[in-house]
Formats: C-alpha cells, sequence, structure tokens
C-alpha cells in the first residue's frame, strides 16, 4: 500500500526545507538563508507522531515565464501539489504576508488538493502579526510554528492527520498479513538456562549442541521451522537460539562481548521474546535485568522456567517467581509464566500457542471510536488532577502504532502531568483493552501556543 504524498510550497527562503528535513528526520535537503537552493522535488518518507507518508520539498514558487529556470521550477511544484494528498503552504510569519503569497494562496483556492497553512518561523512573540495577516488569505485559521525548532508539531499533526490517515481496513489488512508471517520467536536467558536443549526438542533434533558447560552458544541461530498445533495445524516460526546474558560487570571475554550485542540485535529482530529461567535456581536479579531490556525495545514478552521435571517443591517455586515477576517488574504486570522441560517436552505447546496470542495483541489496533469512548469512562471515573490550581484538560486518545501498541495523548498543560496518572491510563488500556501483560507505550502531547510568551 503506498503511502500518501504531502507537498511543501511556499515563495523562495520561507523554511520549507528547514520543515522537510525536520518531518524525515534527517538533513536530506539544503539549507540556506540565500533564496532558491532548492531546485528540483526532494522526496522522503516523513513521520509525524505516528503518521508515515512521503513528503515532497518544492522549489520556491516564484511568477516567471515557463521557458526560465524559475518558471521552470514552479512547473515542478505545481505537479507536486497536483499528485499530493494534502499540501503545506508555508509562509514567513516574520515577514508577514507579502504580494507573492497572496498569488500562491489564489492558486492553491482553486486546486483540488487540500491546503493546510502555516506560518513559519513563529517561535516568540516577532512572527505575531504576521500570523494574523495570514487569515486574509482565506485558507483557514495559519498554523503558527517553528521548523528550526520544532514547535507546532502536534497542531499540524491535527491539521493533517484527516487527509492522510489511511482507513483502519486499509492498515487492518496489512498488520494481519504481518501476523500471518512467521512469528520471529527469540530464546535468551542466563548461560546454561537450558535454552539449546529446548530448542532441540522443538525441531526434534539435535540441531544446537548442548552440554554441562555454560557459554557454549555463542552465535544467535536463526531456524525456519513448522510448529504443527492441537489442531493438526501448521504455523510457521522462525526460532532464533541466542548466546547467554551475563552482568555486564563479569564479562571480560571479547567474544563474549559480541556474543551479548550478537543477542540485543536478536532481540531487536525479535517479535516475541521468550526468557528462559533455570528451574534449579529461580529467578535472580540479571533475569529482571534482561527482561527489563525485552521491555524496554518493545519486545513482547514470555517467561518461561525450563528444567521444571526436576524442579523441587514446584507450587511454591511457581508462586514465589510470580510474586518476584509482578514485583520487579510493576510496568507490566500480568507477564505469561509457562513452566517448560527440554527433556520430556513438557509445555512446548502452550508456550507456542501462548506466543501466538502474544504476538496477536502485540500487533493489535484499536478503533478510533472504542478508543475514545475508553478514554472518556476512563477520565470521568478519575479526573486528571488539577497542579497549581489550573486544571490539566485532555482532549483525545490516539493509537499511532502497533508492535508494540502505542498511544498519543493530547490535552493542554500535559507536560504537568503526574506519572501516576500516566500509569493509571497505560494500565487502564493494557487491562481493559486486552493487552495483557504487553508494553504499552503513552506519550504525551501539548498544542503550540504562539502567544504563550506574551
Amino acid at each position: 500500500m503506498p503511502l500518501p504524498t504531502v507537498a511543501i510550497i511556499g515563495r523562495p527562503n520561507v523554511g520549507k526545507s528547514t520543515l522537510f528535513n525536520r518531518l524525515v528526520g534527517k538533513k536530506l535537503a539544503l539549507v540556506d538563508d540565500r533564496p532558491g537552493v532548492t531546485r528540483d522535488r526532494r522526496e522522503g518518507e516523513a513521520s509525524l507522531l505516528g503518521l508515515d507518508f512521503r513528503i515532497i520539498d518544492t522549489a520556491g514558487f516564484e511568477d516567471e515565464d515557463p521557458q526560465s529556470l524559475p518558471g521552470r521550477m514552479r512547473m515542478q511544484t505545481q505537479a507536486a501539489v497536483d499528485e499530493a494528498d494534502a499540501a503545506l503552504f508555508l509562509i514567513d510569519s516574520r515577514v508577514g504576508v507579502v504580494p507573492l503569497d497572496e498569488e500562491i494562496a489564489r492558486w492553491l483556492r482553486n486546486s483540488d488538493t487540500p491546503v493546510i497553512l502555516m506560518g513559519n518561523k513563529a517561535e516568540g512573540k516577532a512572527g505575531e502579526s504576521g500570523l494574523l495577516e495570514a487569515f486574509r488569505l482565506g485558507l483557514g485559521d495559519p498554523i503558527p510554528f517553528s521548523a528550526e525548532h520544532g514547535e507546532g508539531l502536534v497542531d499540524l499533526f491535527e491539521a493533517l492527520r484527516p487527509h492522510i490517515e489511511r482507513d483502519e481496513d486499509e492498515v487492518d489488512q496489512e498488520e494481519e498479513d504481518e501476523e500471518n508471517g512467521p512469528l520471529k520467536l527469540a530464546i535468551v536467558g542466563r548461560p546454561n538456562a537450558g535454552k539449546s536443549t529446548l530448542v532441540n526438542k522443538m525441531l526434534g533434533e539435535e540441531r544446537m549442541i548442548t552440554g554441562p558447560e555454560a557459554g557454549i552458544t555463542r552465535d544467535s541461530i536463526a531456524i525456519e521451522w513448522e510448529w504443527r498445533a492441537k489442531d493438526g495445524s501448521t504455523r510457521p516460526v522462525r526460532l532464533i537460539d541466542t548466546a547467554g546474558l551475563r552482568r555486564k560487570a563479569k564479562v571480560e571475554d571479547k567474544l563474549e562481548r559480541l556474543s551479548a550485542a550478537d543477542t540485543q540485535r536478536a532481540i531487536d529482530f525479535a517479535e516475541v521474546v521468550v526468557l528462559l529461567l533455570d528451574a534449579t535456581r529461580g529467578l535472580e536479579a540479571q533475569d529482571l535485568r534482561i527482561a527489563s531490556q525485552v521491555i524496554d525495545e518493545g519486545r513482547a514478552l514470555i517467561i518461561a522456567v525450563s528444567k521444571w521435571d526436576v524442579a523441587e517443591n514446584a507450587p511454591s517455586l511457581f508462586q514465589g517467581i510470580r510474586a518476584a515477576l509482578d514485583e520487579g517488574l510493576a510496568q507490566v504486570k500480568g507477564l505469561p509464566l509457562i513452566t517448560v522441560s527440554g527433556f520430556t517436552g513438557r509445555g512446548i505447546d502452550q508456550l507456542l500457542e501462548v506466543a501466538f496470542e502474544t504476538r496477536e495483541a502485540w500487533s493489535r489496533r484499536i478503533g478510533t471510536g472504542e478508543l475514545n469512548r475508553w478514554f472518556e469512562r476512563a477520565i470521568t471515573a478519575n479526573p486528571p488532577p488539577a497542579p497549581g490550581g489550573r486544571r490539566i484538560k485532555l482532549r483525545y486518545l490516539t493509537q499511532a502504532r502497533t508492535r508494540p501498541p502505542t498511544f498519543i495523548l493530547f490535552g493542554t498543560r500535559v507536560d504537568q502531568l503526574p506519572e501516576s496518572y500516566r500509569r493509571y491510563l497505560v494500565n487502564g488500556i493494557r487491562r481493559d483493552l486486552n493487552f495483557g501483560g504487553i508494553p504499552v507505550r503513552l506519550t504525551v502531547r501539548a498544542p503550540a501556543n504562539p502567544f504563550g510568551n506574551k
């Protein structure tokens, strides 16, 4: 599915290339105080608070003979606007509206492409008069913006979203295609936790070298495999066995450091990570460090306790590990906890079933209507606080992306929202919207106030 397209237009030297670089996250376009640096259309993939689109940086719009160089540049700009899903029309707030801005506005009012008017260089007070002048262009309220400093991104997000956000059914289809691909499953843990033995039992062959010595596996080994479920169906799995991870302070050998880096790359690549504990040693501090590392990377996490066939006082051990996980990883309470044995094969089918269910939750997208109905109930049941007697106003919540589920909360004075209230919202999302122990990310955004320094 091709990305929607957004074109940046305006007269020379209003900051189009600076905005382009801001949205693509790289300095791809040349920026200089001299007008006319950009001559050809430049394209890049942009991301704005979870909105992904193709951005086109155009040459400055000049009133010249079509056969001249500036005239041919203008034709390129017009072509870019014609093919775009939306256009960002920049003016210089510090200079104000000039005749060429008015000419561009007249042309844009006759275009079928939706136009968003932006007053660039609006930081501080110097751009206030220019913003007021921009209302007479007849293109709606101008967005106060600073491409140089990144101010006004939330307002731009809200203005662009109706024009370029893809239909939820299309997004759902793409995410369904990802879910139907091989499950990328990494097995991680401390040295000698039984990772390779478990992988061999899954595969039904001695694919990995095993033994009582710790650290036999040095490289992350990816194996394409098909798991046969209890209902007889087969599901593809990309199984990744990794080197054991010790505390950094204990890692002195260069080869072990390289192995640890390789394991980190395996975690980055995986969709679901199984942290394997040794039942004969229980849950240790290093296990919690590895788990936190996986969660910080936004990967779905399952805890599996290996060597369960030789575990002593199994019920007590299980409850102890459960309690320690909930206390040590309070940010993702309720992580799946499975007992397995690489020797007998106990728990392997359950582990794979949970892994596929966990990937499904990790990839879940909540419909906008359902999400905001939940949000209204949540803030009604527990309104945000009013620090200093001034109320924090929460406007709406949107899911920016999946894998991991990432949400953006819009409102005013949200920079003063206590961490405890953010946790309240995250825990509610996880509990009420069936994300379980999946890591959920929440960021807050406030619209810019162009007169905030008055």
